[in-house]
């Protein structure tokens, strides 16, 4: 049996995402012009190896929204919320195109600015296409993005185009106006406040239509759809055809976000959010029509950093006020980095290649034969390594090895279990809650681990490991995967091909 790494240039059977990837595989970006498959490598949201990479920032220079949606409550001068529609600090688009070059001045590895709210930035079209302008000329090294609800985008397709933005994301949670009506109580549309089934209708023909209209011009499409249980959870399978028929690029189905502390009317009235399993199980069922994102982090409207981390209070207002920014200099150093990075990747591509060529142990025990999938969770700090201490995670990324290879699957996010001393809050909470959000999981890969919480994973059945501390994540999926295979730990487990392909 031949063990590989599936990634950007190989994927799984028919459509869905490559397994290692958001779905950039070569065949998928067959049809669009180069310039364009270029765009996709390095940015953090279209492409789940270069999250690991490269960094994102969000501008919060839109304040007003154009629809209300059940899911969303903005939420002004708020540090401790994270979660879209959420910033600490509204900017004037003159703030935001200097706070831009501090953070891709301080952070190089920053390669994409988006314009994500708080509300709508096409429901803002003067803040937001100043920003946008300024930008494309101040500081052109930097991908321009922006997300929308899509009323209002088919009037401004056109503009975006003008902008050379090559990135657009558009909140699509329905393509019925039925399940629409109780998603979005009300739009405001033509200057008046429109309801009900009517209200989701118009919404959902606009949404369309810029769809449609920016894939003409060759501009990709992130669609975000959000997942909440009993109300458009079946329904997303539909989306996600109707959505990839039409071109989208890239699929990202998110978990309702649903605590009651937000204040949204789905928190108050009690909606749940899904399962981790409920949301894996979807991503699954969407993908073999849709190319999925998995690796989303719901971010902020004022984000900053990797996915996963949030460096914002470093750029607040006043901090940036008081910066001396040389752009053409830091655009210098930007470009050494981002070539070290390409090398970097280059040099990975090489090594899955050697990969694939790796067989487990041979003979009549495992020729022909196989293995179930196993799901593994890792605990990493970035750059795509085994780098970080079981209790210091704020989040695990979850893989699942099988005889086709590695693949993502989903982030789950925990609270810190350590954060340096024996007195800090919740400890033993905070463990159970880690080893609980690890459900369904046969391995964690962490750089080190305590006593502790190595016997509690255990009696839960989890095995750690901290033997590949420091290497790349797929590799160390694939020699532990490889290991269970050789000792014997996958024998009663094995299924037939039949099986497999059913």
């Amino acid at each position: 049996m031949e063990l590989t790494v599936l990634n950007e240039t190989q994927s799984e059977s028919g459509g869905g995402c490559s397994s290692s990837s958001c779905g950039s595989s070569n065949d998928q970006l067959g049809h669009l012009p180069d310039a364009i498959k270029e765009k996709v490598h390095n940015h953090p949201c279209y492409s789940e190896e270069a999250h690991h990479y490269f960094a994102r920032m969000h501008v919060a220079v839109a304040p007003a929204c154009n629809i209300q949606c059940h899911y969303c409550n903005r939420k002004y001068d708020c540090a401790n919320e994270s979660r879209p529609g959420v910033v600490s600090e509204l900017l004037t688009p003159d703030q935001a195109v200097k706070k831009t070059k501090a953070v891709a001045a301080t952070i190089p590895q920053m390669t994409v600015l988006g314009i994500a709210g708080p509300g709508d930035p096409l429901a803002n079209p003067e803040r937001t296409f100043e920003t946008f302008r300024r930008l494309s000329a101040e500081a052109p090294d930097i991908k321009l993005c922006v997300s929308t609800n899509g009323l209002a985008l088919p009037d401004a397709v056109e503009e975006l185009a003008q902008h050379n933005i090559d990135h657009v994301t558009i909140t699509i949670n329905c393509v019925d106006p039925e399940i629409g009506a109780k998603i979005y109580p009300w739009i405001f549309w033509n200057n008046r406040r429109i309801r009900g089934k009517k209200a989701a209708k118009i919404l959902i023909e606009q949404q369309q239509k810029g769809l449609e209209m920016l894939v003409e011009r060759g501009i990709l499409v992130k669609v975000n759809s959000v997942m909440i249980p009993g109300v458009n959870d079946d329904h997303l399978k539909e989306v996600s055809r109707i959505v990839k028929q039409k071109g989208a690029f890239l699929h990202n189905v998110m978990p309702l976000i649903a605590e009651a502390e937000h204040g949204t009317f789905y928190g108050v009235m009690g909606q749940r959010g899904p399962s981790n399993e409920e949301l894996m199980e979807l991503q699954d069922e969407c993908a073999g029509d849709m190319n999925m994102m998995r690796h989303c982090r719901q971010c902020r409207a004022d984000a900053v950093g990797l996915l996963g981390e949030d460096r914002g209070d470093e750029f607040t207002i006043d901090k940036i006020e008081e910066m001396e920014i040389d752009y053409d200099e830091a655009m210098k150093k930007r470009a050494v980095i981002h070539q070290g990075i390409a090398e970097e990747l280059a040099e990975k591509e090489k090594k899955r290649a050697a990969l694939a060529a790796v067989k487990v142990p041979s003979g009549p025990s495992v020729e022909n034969t196989n293995f179930r999938p196993v799901m593994m969770a890792v605990a990493t700090s970035g750059g795509g390594m085994i780098n970080q201490h079981f209790g210091h995670a704020t989040e695990f990324l979850i893989y699942e090895a099988s005889s086709q290879g590695v693949r993502f699957i989903q982030h789950r996010k925990v609270d810190q279990y350590c954060i340096g001393n024996d007195t800090c809050g919740e400890k033993e909470s905070a463990l159970a809650g880690s080893i609980r959000s690890l459900s369904g999981c046969e391995v964690v890969l962490c750089s080190k681990i305590g006593f502790e919480p190595w016997g509690l994973l255990e009696e839960a059945g989890i095995q750690p490991n901290g033997e590949h501390a420091m290497e790349p994540i797929e590799e160390a999926i694939i020699a532990v995967y490889e290991e269970m295979i050789a000792t014997g730990k996958l024998d009663e487990s094995r299924v037939s091909d039949t099986q497999m392909s059913a």
